[in-house]
């Protein structure tokens, strides 16, 4: 089955920000697909998600990462933000895949990939929710995106 990848939306930095929002997300699409291209102006933060303004405890991870001489995993349970990654103040990128977005039956699931750190990272997260994403807000704790930094909403549609 083919799938095509459209551009939703883009920002891209005139100033550090610690969190970007994509709202108004179209529910026209299978899943969803977000880039962010960037750093961070303090190293070691987080990279997290929120769907829907959500701020409550209904989120969970599970990470695999590796340094190229030792490997680790990790699990966290009832948080409040989505986490895709860490981050630090050399240039990289991270890509979350979420699935099945505006699915009304079932939990939401995505995946990351992140280079933005001194590891390389893959985290699987779910969102207890059943409510369709209409909204998503990218934040880094404790650190801010640094200015130029780009993040690209894409939808994917199934042929």
């Amino acid at each position: 089955m083919a799938s095509t990848y459209e551009p939703i939306a883009t920002t891209t930095l005139g100033s550090a920000a610690a969190t970007v929002t994509f709202s108004s997300i179209s529910g026209s699409y299978t899943d969803l697909v977000i880039v962010i291209n960037g750093s961070v102006t303090t190293g070691g933060p987080n990279i997290y998600l929120q769907y829907n303004g959500d701020t409550a405890s209904n989120y969970s991870q599970t990470i695999l990462y590796g340094d190229g001489s030792s490997p680790g995993s990790f699990r966290n349970t009832s948080n409040t933000k989505q986490v895709i990654g860490d981050a630090n103040t050399t240039i990289g990128t991270t890509i979350a895949n979420v699935m099945n977005y505006s699915n009304t039956t079932t939990y939401k699931t995505n995946l990351a990939r992140n280079s933005m750190s001194a590891y390389v990272e893959a985290w699987v997260g779910l969102w207890r929710s059943t409510s369709a994403i209409n909204s998503v807000l990218i934040g880094v704790t404790s650190s801010t995106f640094i200015t130029g930094s780009t993040f690209t909403l894409y939808g994917i549609k199934a042929a």
